[in-house]
């Protein structure tokens, strides 16, 4: 985004949630991604805010359109991975620390953002992340395939809305992308249950089989590509999409 030039507003929680069994975004990220914003040639403001206040989203959106003067494009990316177990054998924490984050965190974002853009009248682009598990069942995932279902779902009744004013809605729909989130030994634990302590490597030997195309997973900047546009004039005619970038997986036969 800040290579096409666009000014940022950049918030994230930066601390552990209880029950996320991988860590989570640091302060030193959230400097680190200014950084490189600000290497890019681009500007940015970066807020400490957690996405499930709406009384710090709203003030994270308010401060950062006072700054910059407009605000044209939201990229609702906030989500976190639950603990893996049987839906009967979840906690409240393991339910509803997902739900909040994944889905209440959008709907906030969008409540902050949305009466600033349809005000100002410019129109502007909404990008939501969902994931391929908000296009399936998987097993033992029940709070992150809930809460990812949830923002295709608020996605196409956004798009409905906010179209009257020339704001897109779509949201993009990750398979096996290489983050933390993914990348951990919990994940591999459940991957290769054949395995005592499975490594990195043991799991790619199963993640080459799910897309279509010859690779083990994507990467970060595969889905920020697409984000990128989503938020142009090159899709200037598409909303109301939940768009896949997951190498094929989903249609792997």
């Amino acid at each position: 985004m800040a290579e096409a030039g666009a000014k940022i507003i950049a918030l994230d929680i930066v601390e552990n949630i209880d029950r996320v069994f991988y860590d989570l975004a640091t302060p030193e990220d959230l400097d680190e991604t200014a950084r490189l914003i600000e290497a890019a040639g681009g500007e940015v403001l970066a807020l400490r805010a957690d996405t499930r206040s709406q009384d710090q989203v709203d003030a994270a959106v308010q401060e950062g359109f006072e700054r910059f003067g407009r605000l044209d494009i939201v990229a609702a990316n906030a989500g976190i991975g639950t603990t893996f177990a049987k839906t009967w054998e979840l906690t409240d924490d393991d339910w509803f620390n997902a739900l909040d984050v994944n889905l209440t965190g959008v709907w906030r974002t969008v409540k902050a953002a949305a009466p600033i853009m349809i005000e100002a009248g410019n129109g502007g682009s909404m990008i939501l992340t969902s994931s391929l598990a908000g296009l399936k069942g998987y097993q033992h995932l029940a709070p992150y395939v809930s809460s990812k279902h949830g923002v295709n779902g608020l996605m196409k009744v956004l798009a409905n809305e906010l179209g009257p004013h020339d704001i897109r809605v779509n949201s993009i729909c990750p398979g096996l992308i290489n983050t933390d989130m993914m990348m951990n030994q919990p994940t591999y634990d459940i991957w290769r249950p054949d395995l005592e302590r499975p490594t990195k490597a043991d799991a790619m030997e199963l993640f080459d089989t799910f897309q279509v195309l010859p690779l083990k997973y994507l990467e970060p900047e595969d889905v920020s590509k697409t984000v990128l546009w989503l938020a142009s004039d090159a899709s200037s005619v598409i909303t109301g999409v939940a768009l896949r970038v997951d190498g094929g997986q989903y249609g792997r036969g």
